[in-house]
């Protein structure tokens, strides 16, 4: 049974989700170091904004696969750890971007048509109607800084709104801007130009302060800040400074760089907006980030690759669909290929042939080095980290890409060229079952799953039946049996599939049939 652990508020569907595959204990808000102490037996870690996930959490956790946080945030996980020592991170990217988009456009609006002024003057026995004339947005010049999930929702809306969009993000393509109707500019040129300012971006060693007094000096003195993304992005003593003297309209502020927020500069500055990190605080988004985070945990403690993993290569659902079954076909051929080894490594080889070609293969090379490596290492070796450690250990893998794939659709072929000679596996998937279909140029067709007695000799008279017999003998019993061969009396591969396990004694035996050159018992 999966043991999970939970340390923050996790919606109910989420929780039920994972009860139903795992024990599932909660621990509310532990410290890092009580964190620590807990985390060893467990394999799985759930965690929101609030858990610090530090290098030493990680080391602790003897048997933790999974790291997953309900949101999109990494930022209190430390990656390189989880990495280094092969823990999949993943996170919910998708469940709160229309929660978190909607806040920042109500906080727009809030801070154009000054909506909490008037409440808190209203509540105060003051008629203030002339005192807080605001702004239409209709015509005015939004700039997003970040066009991720959550820019993107954001863009959307603005639109909606007749707003003039512009944005500051390096890593988008025009084209894709111009889909969303808006302009990409230099993050000085949006400064200049926009009357809100909101900013999306992840909190990195690049963004911090993204936002600090040089750029803020920049800004309209009409212009308003909104930040519901991350604290720390922006200079805060430069923000209290500007609004203090000014320089800016106003700013709305969710996220702080230090939560809850006690500091009481801000809670005395009237032209600030504050609110206790609420951006993701829906009841939809919630639910939608739990359920998220729980199914991803699932796939990955069974085996299956999640939809957002965070430190390993992430692709698209509609890649995910194309390549996800040849995950596990990469996997398994590296495995055989680690069981079936002779000779010391030079090369290594991944070729794509047919449609599997066209696809991103990123995946398919951490999943075969990480079938060949766990069968080597002492260390966990996982999706992860399989590069890492190959590279380590002077392990390089090549990929070469065909655009024919024989009679079928895709295969995908591992070659291994060794001290002792070359090794090519190579297999596709019918029916959404893994197929080896090929070993070392012998065709063959048997689903590459349970225990295989391979061999290799030469073809002649009898060879199967005297396998059968020694297998019957031993009370072995046989599933399938494939041979492979390319003229009669020359070398040929048979592959077992067999029930039971085969001794050592067993084994060596069949080594000492006529014609048999070498064999192996591989668990697939």
């Amino acid at each position: 049974m999966y043991r999970v652990l939970v340390t923050e508020p996790l919606a109910q569907p989420g929780l039920d989700l994972l009860r139903q595959h795992a024990e599932v204990d909660v621990v509310q808000m532990p410290s890092s170091a009580k964190l620590a102490e807990l985390v060893g037996s467990y394999d799985a870690l759930v965690v929101r904004s609030h858990t610090r996930v530090t290098s030493q959490v990680i080391e602790a956790g003897e048997r933790l696969r999974v790291i997953g946080r309900a949101g999109t945030g990494v930022d209190n996980i430390d990656l390189e750890s989880a990495t280094r020592h092969g823990v999949l991170v993943v996170n919910a990217p998708n469940g709160n971007s229309v929660a978190v988009a909607e806040y920042t456009i109500g906080l727009m609006l809030a801070l154009a048509r000054h909506i909490p002024q008037g409440d808190s003057s209203l509540r105060q026995g003051r008629w203030a109607k002339g005192a807080l004339i605001g702004t239409e947005v209709k015509g005015k010049c939004l700039g997003i800084v970040g066009m991720g999930r959550v820019g993107t929702a954001v863009s959307k809306r603005a639109t909606g709104l007749e707003m003039e969009v512009v944005a500051y993000d390096p890593f988008v393509s025009t084209e894709h801007a111009a889909r969303l109707n808006v302009r990409l500019m230099p993050l000085e040129e949006l400064l200049r130009a926009a009357d809100f300012v909101s900013v999306h971006v992840p909190s990195t060693d690049l963004t911090r302060g993204i936002i600090g007094a040089r750029e803020l000096a920049l800004m309209k003195p009409t212009a308003r800040l909104i930040n519901c993304a991350r604290g720390g992005l922006l200079d805060e003593d430069a923000l209290l400074e500007a609004l203090e003297e000014g320089r800016i309209a106003g700013a709305a502020l969710d996220v702080f760089s230090q939560e809850p927020l006690e500091d009481s500069r801000f809670l005395n500055q009237a032209k600030l907006i504050l609110t206790p990190h609420l951006g993701a605080s829906t009841e939809e988004a919630q639910c939608s980030a739990a359920l998220d985070v729980a199914e991803q945990v699932i796939s990955v403690l069974q085996g299956r690759v999640p939809r957002y993993p965070v430190n390993a290569p992430a692709l698209s659902p509609e890649e995910l669909a194309e390549v996800g079954p040849y995950v596990d076909l990469a996997q398994r051929l590296g495995s055989l290929y680690a069981q079936m080894a002779t000779g010391n490594l030079v090369g290594l080889e991944l070729a794509y042939a047919g449609e599997l070609a066209g696809h991103d293969t990123q995946l398919l090379k951490a999943a075969a080095l990480t079938g060949l490596l766990s069968h080597t290492c002492d260390e966990m070796v996982n999706l992860i980290n399989a590069e890492m450690v190959a590279s380590e250990r002077g392990i390089l893998l090549s990929e070469r890409r065909v655009p024919t794939a024989e009679n079928f659709t895709s295969l995908l072929t591992l070659k291994a060229v060794t001290t002792v000679g070359e090794r090519a596996l190579v297999g596709t998937v019918m029916r959404g079952q893994p197929h080896l279909v090929a070993i070392d140029g012998f065709w063959l067709d048997f689903v590459l799953d349970g225990l295989l007695l391979i061999s290799e000799h030469i073809e002649q008279p009898g060879i199967i039946g005297r396998m059968g017999l020694l297998l019957g003998e031993a009370e072995v019993n046989i599933s399938f049996v494939q041979v492979g061969r390319r003229e009669r009396g020359g070398h040929g591969v048979m592959v077992v599939g067999v029930d039971d396990s085969i001794s050592e004694e067993l084994l060596g035996r069949i080594m000492t049939l006529p014609s048999i050159r070498a064999a192996w018992l591989v668990v697939i």
